[in-house]
């Protein structure tokens, strides 16, 4: 945990993290179901704080339906959960920001915000796989997970290294993400 950032999941607050493949199919009903178990949990659960990771369209779709929930439940909380080489604006930055970046594209830029940012203690120290690590940590730190897993879906083949002309067929981090959550017996709600 950086210098700047407090961890803001200890206490009474409860936490919903998300967790969902990188390439998705969005359709109405799955936004509406997405908004009714978000909507849910705030007001059956006492929801107040979500957990963000990011690297998918899924992460996005939420973090889009978490924002606009927030204009009705201003009580809640976004918290980006960083792995190496990333990092999130905070809302306070994004409207300045998007102004530079849309003068600079010469086009609408618009960027995620979040009230806090949260670097986990293996954020550095991980490797390549460090989002999985982060997925754990996000994991460890809610009562409610929500994903958008498919079994049978299986990323694209990968080399072994570099140099390798032989691939590998590597393991989704969702997948990984959904073992685990049922392991340490999370609520868990697929909307896939």
């Amino acid at each position: 945990m950086n210098s700047k950032t407090k961890h803001v999941v200890k206490g009474n607050k409860k936490v919903c993290s998300f967790f969902g493949h990188r390439k998705i199919k969005i359709t109405q009903e799955l936004i509406v179901k997405l908004k009714t178990t978000i909507e849910d949990l705030i007001l059956k659960e006492n929801v107040s704080i979500f957990l963000f990771g990011s690297n998918s369209e899924f992460n996005d779709l939420c973090h889009k339906v978490v924002t606009e929930l927030r204009q009705k439940y201003t009580f809640i909380t976004r918290v980006m959960y960083t792995c190496k080489s990333e990092s999130c604006i905070m809302e306070n930055e994004r409207g300045k920001l998007e102004e530079i970046y849309s003068k600079y594209f010469n086009s609408p830029v618009h960027l995620l915000g979040f009230e806090e940012e949260y670097e986990h203690k293996t954020k550095y120290v991980s490797g390549k796989a460090s989002y999985i690590e982060r997925n754990y940590a996000m994991i460890d730190d809610s009562k409610y997970c929500i994903f958008y897993y498919d079994k049978n879906y299986l990323p694209p083949l990968r080399k072994q290294s570099k140099k390798s002309v032989g691939l590998y067929q590597p393991q989704s981090g969702t997948s990984l993400a959904y073992k685990y959550a049922k392991q340490k017996n999370k609520v868990v709600f697929n909307l896939f």
